[in-house]
């Protein structure tokens, strides 16, 4: 009998999948999305219609797909991985086609209900087609040179074409995923020591050409830098959103100010208080408690995530769990990091609590995978 049949005979079918649901991470994302309500609702001077409903619509969506996801076998979905990857991708070529054009850069296609930001997708397709890789490639050919270049290519196809929208927070975070899945599957060290030295030697590249004729980032990338590094250089200019996100924070306290309290944001000196910095409306108006909180629930998913990819036996469900689990800790780690000032603003959602629709509906979608790995385990 072979490894497949033995899972069709050994999972649970038709309704009985509902059973094998875990519930408890439902009612994790559940209440990291209602603290975003919250906040959302706050932030809007105590109206839902601006940002919160809309939002509360997304995640009930989400819901939904998370749901119906869940219930497709997964071994479907490793089938249609390189369909995923291969859709993605060609969303994001037409992003640099005829793609809308927000906060100067284009990164989103006008779907009509809502704006689609396919580098979203990207993230999850990404994640898959890997995982399917490594779950297809024999383990004794993981580290030879020939079958590294092959996820090498799947990586910086994506990284290359969000980087040029430009969106530098999203190409970052594919390609730190991608290589994370690659170090997961089992690739010899030594390349990723040689990575992280062309890294260093990518950086010293582009601090040398700023102010060329070959200059590497965009100018306001470079204010970003220096921002982050001395953020009292240009308080008013370059340096107003952290500068005002880190008086947010501190304002806050132990237990915050209260809800609908705090007035860096009510008063609107706290900038995109809806999506990027929305941590510090939190951290503001409940404190170091509150922030803390919301941490203690992340963290519980992600560790719901690895656990779950202990158990699963078969090494596409284990990459995929571990590879979606480790993306979704890349989001909150780095807004976290960056609202902070403990790195530079790159513009990354706080997951399932900033505004937006493409971030919370592919988050979703990403934990359906992750459920359809649990209920279709063999038991």
């Amino acid at each position: 009998m072979s490894y497949l049949e033995y899972t069709v005979k050994t999972t649970p079918t038709g309704w009985r999948k509902v059973l094998y649901i875990n519930w408890p991470l439902v009612i994790l994302l559940t209440a990291v999305a209602c603290v975003g309500f919250l906040m959302l609702y706050s932030v809007a001077g105590g109206r839902l219609d601006t940002w919160a409903e809309p939002q509360m619509k997304r995640f009930g969506l989400g819901l939904a797909a998370m749901f119906i996801t869940a219930m497709v076998p997964i071994w479907l979905w490793r089938n249609l991985s390189v369909l995923a990857y291969l859709g993605s991708l060609g969303l994001l070529v037409a992003v640099e086609l005829f793609g809308t054009v927000g906060m100067g850069a284009q990164r989103w296609i006008d779907v009509g209900f809502m704006r689609l930001q396919p580098s979203e997708l990207m993230k999850i397709s990404l994640v898959m087609v890997l995982a399917a890789y490594y779950d297809w490639l024999p383990l004794k050919k993981t580290s030879r040179p020939l079958w590294v270049l092959m996820p090498i290519v799947l990586i910086m196809l994506p990284t290359g074409l969000t980087l040029i929208q430009p969106d530098l927070g999203t190409a970052l975070l594919l390609m730190i995923g991608g290589g994370l899945i690659m170090f997961l599957a089992g690739v010899h060290w030594a390349y990723f020591a040689v990575v992280i030295a062309a890294g260093v030697g990518t950086i010293f590249t582009v601090f040398e050409s700023r102010g060329t004729d070959w200059q590497l980032l965009k100018d306001y990338q470079f204010r970003r830098i220096d921002t982050f590094l001395d953020p009292s250089t240009d308080p008013l200019g370059a340096g107003y959103h952290i500068t005002q996100a880190k008086i947010a924070m501190g304002s806050g306290g132990w237990t915050g100010r209260g809800f609908m309290q705090g007035t860096q944001s009510r008063l609107n000196f706290l900038p995109e208080k809806h999506t990027d910095f929305i941590f510090n409306t939190l951290a503001e108006e409940f404190g170091f408690v509150g922030g803390m909180s919301l941490l203690v629930l992340y963290v519980l998913i992600l560790l719901f995530c690895i656990f779950a990819a202990l158990r699963n036996r078969d090494r596409f469900s284990s990459l995929l769990t571990l590879g979606i689990g480790l993306t979704f800790f890349l989001y909150f780690a780095v807004n976290m990091s960056m609202v902070m000032g403990l790195a530079p603003v790159v513009g990354v959602p706080l997951p399932m609590v900033s505004y937006g629709g493409s971030a919370m509906l592919v988050l979703m979608i990403a934990f359906g995978l992750v459920q359809s790995a649990h209920i279709h385990r063999p038991r």
